[in-house]
């Protein structure tokens, strides 16, 4: 079968190039990560209370990581998910052993290089890839860097990060269907490719090289968007970036809809929180724009504004309905038009229902 990637380079690259976190003691690190899981614990019952939505499936408790263990994990999920999609693609297309094996390796050096990167700045991820349903993951090291930075109380801030991602489990676990539909939407992206297999490794592989050239060079000005070039895949990727900015948004209407209630200092903690994610450095900039995430959508953004302006007129319970099936998740021109999704699953409605 053909390798898409070295993935044990990938891993290796990735452990090698992880930064060392902020100096905590043993017992300051075994501290942080036994509140991380009763906080976690403390948000699950948060945001089923404010969203109605429980969840239907059993999961796994949450997994607090650090740098090295976060990409590891990731890396995990993603051969478990590309391995079988590379090898459908390049049946009986097989390239040369050697030119296979050096591609994957510099491919194996590129998506190490670029989660090395990441894995220093994700606070937390639902991971959907490795298991069904998924497993939610809080990166310690990089949680207790931003509290400090951001001279927060690291209690409430430990909380407030944990009602975000514990929402996202929410939204995989209480709509049992969405991880089956998300990977159903990778898998369509893959098929929509008109070009054959090897084609289309080769701009995955652009793709790859991209973002690791932008985490060396951030005044790189391409976008990995330039991989996807047939209409199918354009339609493909409309759907996925209309499902992540409404999980994100989602994720962020629920965090500051029960941040007041529950995290006292959470007025502060947003402020610095915002001017850190709106300044940022260079490098993180350019990765944004690589990704097409500042130029296509504003995903935290645009989608929590897109949930409000749904909330406001239907209510919570005539939010929910979004996650009844596919038909009835946003469309990306909807997304900036809240009465026009309301229109389409919900038909005419009155007033909206009084806030108080």
């Amino acid at each position: 079968m053909a390798q898409f990637v070295d993935w044990d380079l990938a891993a290796a690259t990735a452990a090698a190039l992880s930064k060392s976190g902020p100096r905590v003691s043993y017992t300051e690190a075994t501290d942080v990560v036994a509140q991380l899981r009763r906080l976690t614990d403390e948000a699950a019952g948060h945001v089923a209370d404010y969203t109605g939505l429980r969840s239907q499936v059993s999961h796994p408790p949450v997994r607090v990581v650090d740098r090295r263990d976060w990409a590891a994990t990731n890396i995990a999920g993603l051969r478990e998910v590309i391995t079988p999609l590379v090898g459908r693609l390049t049946r009986d297309k097989q390239p040369g052993a050697l030119t296979e094996a050096i591609g994957s390796r510099v491919t194996g050096v590129q998506a190490g290089t670029v989660l090395a990167y990441l894995s220093g700045r994700v606070l937390g991820q639902y991971e959907v890839f490795s298991a069904d349903p998924g497993q939610l993951l809080l990166v310690a090291p990089n949680i207790v860097e931003v509290e400090r930075k951001l001279g927060a109380d690291p209690r409430d801030f430990r909380l407030w990060v944990c009602l975000h991602e514990v929402t996202h489990r929410t939204q995989f676990t209480a709509v049992p269907w969405m991880r089956a539909y998300f990977l159903s939407e990778v898998q369509a992206f893959v098929d929509a490719s008109s070009s054959g297999g090897e084609h289309l490794l080769e701009r995955l592989r652009r793709g790859v090289a991209t973002l690791s050239d932008a985490v060396k060079d951030p005044e790189s000005r391409t976008s990995v968007l330039d991989i996807v070039q047939t209409p199918g895949q354009r339609a493909v990727l409309d759907r996925l970036t209309a499902l992540m900015t409404l999980l994100e948004g989602h994720a962020e209407f629920v965090m500051d809809g029960v941040g007041p209630q529950v995290v006292p200092s959470v007025e502060r903690i947003r402020a610095a929180f915002n001017r850190r994610r709106e300044t940022g450095n260079p490098l993180e900039k350019a990765i944004r724009r690589l990704l097409g995430v500042e130029v296509k959508m504003r995903q935290y953004a645009e989608g929590r504004k897109f949930v409000h302006g749904v909330v406001d007129r239907v209510g919570m319970d005539g939010f929910n309905k979004i996650f009844g099936s596919p038909l009835t998740l946003p469309r990306l021109d909807e997304l900036g038009d809240p009465d026009a999704w309301v229109a389409r699953v919900h038909g005419p409605v009155g007033p909206a229902p009084t806030v108080g």
